[in-house]
């Protein structure tokens, strides 16, 4: 799906993100991938390969590394940052700042947030998704138990308005604030608190999920 209206977006980067098997899961607490919240990391089974093919040039006594993958990641974020696109070999993720969806320190819905959510709900229903992670995030002014606060009300808000637009009973979601959590910006300038005050709405590419209905939190 195409972003809304907006100035001409950019496309930022495409990032190769290096999996490697057999390694434990991310360690949340201690902050290794800060900008990837629990449930948002995927992986790929490493691709097969014949040690033994003759048509592998290896030097006398030379053995295979362990197998690897490339999961590319593309990002498209508008010129003003106000929405973000991610989109990898499993997942889409749309993240939008909280300024456009909500005024300040509050939860309440701006008049043209709905758009942009029901635009999200659009792409949900072309992807055939049928689970949902919807996370808000804040920055790190004020403390933080004010930001996991106000960061669930607005994940859950945005939640709202979006089982409101998919209008089906087949979608699972996942409901969840992180206060100042998992950063994707510097909270030392104004410009990365804003891009850090956020919601992120993920979901899987194609068709699949489970088929129940419910929120967790």
């Amino acid at each position: 799906m195409a972003l809304p209206s907006r100035p001409a977006a950019t496309a930022l980067t495409a990032l190769a993100v290096l999996v490697v098997l057999g390694l434990p899961g991310p360690a949340y607490a201690d902050g290794t991938d800060p900008s990837a919240p629990p449930g948002s990391v995927t992986t790929s089974p490493p691709p097969s390969v014949d040690a033994t093919s003759p048509g592998l040039k290896l030097a006398d006594g030379a053995t295979l590394a362990p197998a690897k993958v490339l999961d590319i990641k593309s990002v498209v974020e508008d010129l003003g940052g106000e929405e973000r696109r991610e989109d990898t070999n499993s997942d889409v993720t749309f993240a939008l700042q909280a300024e456009v969806l909500f005024p300040k320190d509050s939860s309440k819905l701006n008049p043209d947030a709905r758009s942009r959510i029901d635009a999200i709900a659009d792409e949900i229903k072309a992807q055939k998704a049928t689970t949902v992670r919807v996370f808000g995030f804040t920055d790190n002014l004020g403390s933080y138990a004010h930001g996991l606060t106000l960061s669930k009300k607005r994940a859950e808000i945005v939640h709202d308005e979006l089982a409101a637009a998919l209008g089906s009973t087949d979608v699972t979601f996942e409901v969840r604030g992180y206060s100042e959590d998992y950063p994707i910006a510097d909270n030392t300038s104004e410009q990365g608190r804003r891009k850090n005050r956020r919601v992120e709405v993920t979901f899987p590419r194609g068709a699949s999920g489970g088929t129940s209905s419910g929120t967790q939190s």
